[in-house]
């Protein structure tokens, strides 16, 4: 166990749970940064609700969200570092994680700060609906990300986080990767979304959805895909200058993504001039979210209100 406040100490176990020869690709890091970006992009401005504070997921009204499907993977990988750092929040675990991983996956380095605390039940769990869904277009992005302040610029920049990973039929419904190396952050996402020629197509599930095959690889080498809102990124006027920037410029991607991911996970949270959070999630009361239930593994079922 380490002594509390040694966030290197913590830095490192996650460092060590980053490989993964028998999981996607062989690496947990995409899956810590979508768990990063899950647990934050709940955030309301307007009724200053949700947010990274808080770790919501570890509750069924929010981990059992079908937009957190195979979260539950990412939140299991992380479970030996939080048994050798107890003290340390799981807020602040998983969105610590998310930038590590975006580190040693060759991204920038994003600004990370602690003291994020943990809800005791789910009375201020947020309602779900408030991640994006990625079978929608410009509009939609819109709606989700200037919900929680973000302007197009930075919705393109967060979009960029497509370079890494990939979906899953049985989890979003789409299959497939984005790009050839999915653990490796780069802005390849974006050279490949303007320059291959992304045709549309239905999967067995009948979501549809865009891709790339290409004619000298083997038959048995996957397709690339795209999402619809990924596609909207090229046809939006106000999107598309910066797809271009992002493809041709990969510091300026960098960061701008840096700043984008970092404004992220503090949103909803408020610092003194010390950086400590003078906000916090530990106390019991709110509203009731969406009484959704699911067997999701690690989502802890619904608590009784006291």
């Amino acid at each position: 166990m380490s002594r509390p406040g040694d966030f290197g100490a913590v830095r490192k176990d996650i460092v060590a749970q980053l490989k993964k020869p028998d999981y996607d690709d062989g690496s947990a890091g995409p899956v810590f940064v979508r768990l990063a970006w899950h647990s934050a992009g709940t955030y309301d401005l307007e009724s200053d609700t949700g947010g990274s504070n808080g770790a919501g997921m570890r509750y069924e009204a929010e981990g059992g969200d079908p937009a957190n499907a195979g979260l539950q993977h990412g939140r299991a990988f992380l479970e030996p570092v939080k048994e050798r750092h107890p003290w340390i929040t799981y807020a602040d675990l998983w969105t610590m994680a998310g930038v590590t991983a975006i580190k040693e996956m060759g991204g920038p380095e994003i600004a990370w700060l602690p003291g994020r605390t943990d809800l005791v039940d789910d009375s201020k769990v947020p309602p779900r609906g408030r991640l994006p869904d990625g079978a929608q277009g410009a509009d939609h992005l819109r709606h989700i990300f200037h919900r929680m302040g973000f302007n197009d610029q930075e919705i393109v920049a967060l979009s960029g986080g497509h370079n890494l990973g990939r979906t899953h039929i049985d989890r979003s419904g789409f299959n497939g990767p984005w790009v050839n190396n999915p653990t490796r952050f780069s802005n390849q996402f974006f050279k490949l979304l303007q320059k291959l020629e992304w045709k549309p197509t239905t999967l067995s599930n009948g979501v549809g959805q865009f891709e790339f095959k290409d004619p000298d690889a083997d038959e048995e080498d996957e397709p690339l895909m795209m999402l619809p809102t990924d596609m909207a990124l090229l046809s939006d006027p106000a999107f598309a200058p910066w797809v271009q920037r992002y493809a041709d410029d990969k510091d300026l991607f960098f960061d701008h993504f840096a700043k984008a991911f970092g404004k992220l996970i503090e949103l909803g949270i408020r610092r003194d001039a010390q950086g400590n959070i003078t906000n916090t999630d530990n106390e019991k009361g709110g509203y009731i979210p969406a009484p959704k239930k699911s067997a999701t593994a690690t989502a802890p079922r619904r608590q009784a209100r006291l």
